[in-house]
């Protein structure tokens, strides 16, 4: 609870052929040994994160990557995996030098980094042992379109103009989204709902509701926090009416019930569909639960690997709601953590239905979610699907009327 989540850190990926250097520069950048250093080729197998501060940017992911450059069988897979860490990289680092140049290699990485929108910037390591051609590196900058930074990570020579450059690239715009802050004003009282169930952690609250409220705080609005069971009396003792509630999906039902019509009532699971991914498709997505047939194959993911109980949402719960739905049986599959289908297995599928992504980046949701949309799949988040079945749905898009017509018009 007292560190800034990994999934709002913005996420810098570093890239290069092996023994390029990167991460001596990690260590350079960081000013820790916490990325291993060695001659051998290929020792950084599986991406490595470490977060850190970068003033003003804040807090940020540093990865480090296995070469692109890697071989055999195993080298495929490390490839692989470095190619995956660009569906939630925020920032790019390609580190090459004097001797090596630009590589067939690193135009690859250049190239798809360009191709997914992501700022770049190109690092000329070693240069205490290849001397640096400013001639040389102006065409590469002038070729590719991106700034190059001449370092010697190990001399810790130039990296303080490292970090500079990456001040001046990275993209803050995404990380100055917010999850309530346009809905509310200074002094609003905000009804933050929270079941305490079996499924609830000991001692702490779950990401999406510690979020939550830092960000009503942060908008000079106040935090009200309480269980379902309590939410009437809460809302008698306030004095005033709040500006908004907000519940877990779970206690959508209940809630709704309890709080009067003229109070707008929405989730933090579709409050973070809209912070993180596309609320406007997860919606659209309903479209597909209305065509399910029995037989139909469905993939349920999540963003994170925790430890499921008896009466888990995405295990028990999802796929019953669905089965109802459809009056017969129903094709389930499951993803975790990192997981997601690559186009030609998602093709297997006729929806997907994917947790809120409190664990993911905004980037890598955004990457799930247009993976769906570039393949035709359906995607619908947790938040939009309970909404949809307890027949609140309606009334927990009211603070998003143009989201809310979509609802409306797919209706008809």
């Amino acid at each position: 609870m007292q560190q800034t989540p990994r999934s709002n850190r913005l996420h810098i990926a570093i890239f290069g052929r092996r023994n390029a250097g990167k991460s001596s520069l990690i260590n350079a950048i960081t000013n820790q040994d916490i990325a291993l250093v060695s001659n051998v080729a290929g020792t950084t197998t599986d991406p490595v994160y470490k977060a850190m501060e970068i003033l003003p940017i804040g807090p940020v992911t540093i990865i480090d990557t296995a070469g692109i450059d890697d071989e055999g069988e195993l080298g495929e897979l490390r490839i692989k995996k470095t190619y995956q860490v660009l569906n939630k990289t925020e920032l790019a680092i390609i580190v090459v030098n004097m001797k090596n140049g630009v590589t067939d290699f690193d135009e690859d990485i250049i190239k798809r980094v360009k191709e997914k929108k992501i700022p770049l910037i190109g690092v000329v390591n070693k240069i205490d042992v290849y001397k640096a051609d400013d001639e040389i590196i102006d065409r590469w900058s002038k070729k590719y379109s991106i700034p190059f930074v001449k370092v010697s990570a190990v001399n810790k020579i130039g990296i303080e103009k490292l970090k500079e450059t990456i001040i001046r690239e990275a993209d803050l715009r995404k990380h100055e989204k917010v999850i309530i802050g346009d809905l509310i004003k200074p002094n609003d009282f905000v009804v933050l709902v929270t079941p305490i169930d079996k499924a609830a952690p000991k001692g702490r609250m779950i990401l999406p509701q510690q979020q939550t409220i830092r960000d009503v705080i942060d908008h000079g609005a106040i935090a009200v926090v309480t269980r379902e069971t309590e939410l009437t009396e809460t809302l008698k003792g306030l004095g005033k009416k709040p500006r908004i509630v907000v519940t877990d999906s779970q206690a959508f039902e209940r809630v709704d019930k309890d709080t009067p019509i003229d109070i707008p009532l929405t989730s933090f699971s579709i409050l973070f569909a809209r912070y993180k991914g596309d609320l406007k498709t997860l919606v659209e997505g309903l479209t597909k639960i209305r065509e399910l047939k029995s037989g139909d194959r469905v993939l349920i993911c999540e963003g994170c690997t925790h430890h499921r109980q008896e009466g888990d949402i995405g295990r028990d719960k999802i796929p019953k709601w669905l089965e109802n739905m459809v009056g017969g049986k129903l094709e389930f599959e499951w993803t975790s953590g990192t997981a997601y289908p690559e186009p030609q297995k998602m093709k297997e599928f006729d929806l997907i239905v994917h947790c809120g992504g409190c664990m993911l980046n905004p980037k890598e949701m955004e990457f799930r979610i247009n993976q769906a949309k570039e393949n035709g799949m359906p995607i619908i988040n947790y938040g939009v699907l309970i909404g949809y079945v307890t027949g609140v749905l309606e009334r927990a898009l009211s603070p998003f009327p143009q989201i809310k017509s979509i609802l409306l018009k797919n209706k008809k």
